[in-house]
């Protein structure tokens, strides 16, 4: 026997499986697509095919164990500004994007325009075209490359047939892919369910019921009084949900505030990797530090950082953590939900910006990275460039990018190739200690010595009778702990 409760979970699950939008009240017929005397030239001829795009594949079996598996996607955009090229590489993007989610793109289509419709993204006469190219492929979803209203969603949806998701949704879908710790999944969860709130809708009459007074006996203490909506009820209760995964966030969050503490305690500086995704920052840690961190040629395989402890030449300790990959529009929701894993970049002491030098445009993954930088507080932190795969990349864009940028290192992590200069530039980089000490440190205090190497700058060493003779730079925390074992030992 169901119960109420039973009944409501169901649907509850129903709602946050469904790819939902707000009710609008814009609405009109097919006579409705078409096009007015007056549009722009601009507007007229405008939705063209991207060359190349397809990515269905030639072995048979293969492509028929593909089709059964994965969703066929057809790609649209609005080129609002810009250049063609930067356009194109947006949707390059797209592509990318779509195909680490599990899709076979067949079509890729763009339109110019001076800003998305209102209404239905593209121009509403040109749906009438996407709406015959859907048809024509065989296409079972539309992915637009933008962030759709509600009302957007849902009109392109009513009058395409098939289903349609945007960029921010898509993002979503490959960080719920790859996210595999306890904290990572419930980051991903409540930039989901942030997204899916505002595009909730109902059925009909069944979430416009109103409950309240005696009648509402079954919604139990809290669902009676004046009266509240089905879907109201689903809202508060998904608010419910985001907060307790705030909660859960935050507690999670401790563990690694205490680590992060503790290193700040003991003045061991803190490397962050940053970059687009895909650019090599997993394949740089493993690099540098052995991790054996997961290295995967797909977008946002990294949504967990991973800190692992370095020593310089000269044995200094310090920390070099791999973090998640930026992308152009990163979704505010998934910057809100990481925000505990992004604090490894903003309260790093030194960030080195790894950037793909073999992109078409890595001036405006540079960009847009560092605008993901700033948001989260770490504009001011030093900032090294490390220009990866330089043996595949075109070396006038990597010249142009070691001439534009400060700082800048070009190598690669495939061949070997600038890595030790790269290294170096990391331990010149780092905070220097800045009280200059020389004494002398009986051989009891061994432990003295190491603290010094490790957290220190030793200028120059030598063994004496009676202890070890260092000439070097402390923080205040070590010098004051060195200068009360000397004076106890005179």
């Amino acid at each position: 026997m169901t119960t109420p409760e039973d009944n409501y979970d169901k649907l509850f699950e129903e709602l946050l499986r469904e790819t939902a939008r707000v009710a609008s009240d814009f609405d009109y017929d097919e006579n409705d697509f078409q096009e007015n005397d007056q549009q722009e030239l601009s507007d007229r001829n405008a939705l063209r095919r991207i060359k190349g795009f397809s990515t269905e594949l030639q072995d048979i079996s293969e492509a028929e164990y593909r089709q059964l598996q994965l969703e066929r996607v057809v790609l649209v955009g609005v080129w609002t500004e810009g250049t063609a090229e930067m356009a194109e590489n947006s949707m390059s993007e797209l592509k990318a994007l779509a195909e680490t989610a599990g899709s076979e793109v067949l079509e890729a289509l763009i339109q110019r325009r001076d800003r998305p419709d209102p209404a239905t993204y593209i121009g509403s006469g040109k749906l009438v075209e996407l709406r015959q190219i859907v048809v024509a492929t065989g296409a079972d979803t539309v992915v637009c490359d933008g962030e759709l209203s509600p009302a957007q969603l849902r009109t392109l949806e009513d009058k395409l047939k098939v289903k349609v998701v945007d960029r921010v949704a898509l993002i979503l879908d490959i960080f719920a892919q790859h996210a595999k710790s306890k904290e990572g999944k419930a980051q991903v969860e409540l930039a989901q369910i942030a997204y899916l709130l505002p595009r909730l809708r109902g059925w009909g009459d069944s979430l416009s019921r109103q409950v309240g007074g005696r009648a509402a006996g079954g919604a139990g203490i809290g669902g009676r009084g004046p009266g509240e909506t089905k879907i109201e009820t689903d809202r508060r209760r998904i608010r419910d949900k985001m907060a307790k995964l705030r909660r859960e966030i935050a507690e999670m969050k401790v563990s690694r505030d205490t680590k992060r503490q503790e290193r700040k305690r003991f003045n061991i500086p803190s490397v962050a990797i940053a970059g687009y995704t895909n650019a090599g920052k997993s394949s740089l840690l493993n690099a540098l530090t052995g991790a054996n961190v997961l290295v995967e040629n797909a977008l946002f395989a990294t949504l967990d950082p991973t800190v692992r402890k370095c020593e310089t030449s000269e044995g200094r300790i310090y920390t070099l953590s791999d973090t998640v990959g930026f992308v152009r529009h990163l979704p505010h929701q998934l910057v809100d939900a990481f925000k505990s894993t992004l604090e490894e970049v903003s309260g790093a002491d030194l960030i080195v910006h790894v950037v793909d030098g073999s992109h078409s445009d890595p001036f405006e993954q540079i960009r847009a990275v560092r605008q993901v930088i700033s948001e989260i507080g770490g504009g001011d932190i030093p900032e090294i460039i490390a220009v990866n795969k330089a043996d595949i990349a075109n070396p006038d864009i990597v010249m142009e990018i070691l001439r534009k940028e400060a700082n800048s290192y070009a190598f690669s992590v495939r061949t070997g190739f600038g890595i030790e200069g790269l290294v170096y530039a990391i331990e010149k980089s780092l905070p220097h200690p800045s009280v200059e000490i020389t004494t002398v440190i009986p051989y009891n205090r061994g432990d003295l010595v190491s603290a010094i190497h490790e957290q220190g700058e030793i200028l120059s060493e030598e063994h004496l009778a009676e202890g070890t003779a260092i000439h070097a730079y402390v923080d205040g925390g070590l010098a004051k702990a060195i200068e009360n074992a000397t004076s106890k030992q005179e």
